[in-house]
């Protein structure tokens, strides 16, 4: 009886190994079995009418932050690194000083725009309840997507080590396909991950 042809290498493979040939993947892939199917962090799909009510629902937001007036600074880095911030720290030390402010004027100093300093007050008062509402909408949306691009990834570095095993035994036009995703090749993971088979 002639031996089972040897399947093409997974990402997901148990028996790849790391140290045969250092710096290289090595090891026969056995038969898929279901534990080696790989992890799916997120399964879902959005519908054509959901996805027109969340840009409708984001066109919105942007036209009441921006008419009539444009509530939104932009910034620069250098800008969001230097200046002073207010933290849960520092609110309470806020807090009491417009109370004081409030109650003391004259210890004021002239060279403080109070009126100034009562909008930005205000500023704070009214568009930071909208920020906390925001924050946690924009943190599930950068998960959804990091997990489906985590997907995505596995997915590819699965069809890689595939595409590489076969350019090896000269499967026809594999080399071609291995050779350009050999040049755009992700490298290794961060924060001490499996390493991911070399180019």
């Amino acid at each position: 009886m002639n031996a089972p042809m040897p399947q093409p290498l997974t990402w997901d493979s148990p028996s790849l190994t790391w140290d045969s040939n250092p710096g290289t993947w090595d090891g026969v892939a056995s038969q898929p079995t279901h534990s080696q199917t790989m992890d799916n962090r997120i399964s879902k799909t959005v519908s054509p009418a959901q996805k027109a009510a969340i840009e409708a629902a984001i066109a919105a937001l942007r036209t009441a932050l921006t008419t009539p007036e444009d509530l939104l600074l932009n910034l620069t880095a250098e800008e969001r690194r230097s200046i002073p911030k207010i933290g849960d720290k520092t609110l309470a030390f806020d807090e009491k000083c417009a109370a004081y402010s409030a109650q003391r004027p004259e210890l004021v100093p002239g060279f403080t725009d109070t009126a100034e300093v009562a909008l930005d007050r205000a500023l704070v008062s009214d568009l930071l309840p909208c920020l906390q509402q925001l924050a946690p909408l924009c943190e599930g949306l950068e998960d959804s997507i990091t997990a489906a691009q985590s997907d995505l990834l596995m997915a590819d570095l699965a069809f890689y080590s595939s595409v590489k095993d076969a350019a090896k035994r000269n499967v026809p036009g594999a080399d071609t396909i291995y050779n350009d995703l050999k040049a755009r090749f992700p490298g290794r993971p961060r924060g001490g991950q499996n390493p991911p088979p070399t180019p």
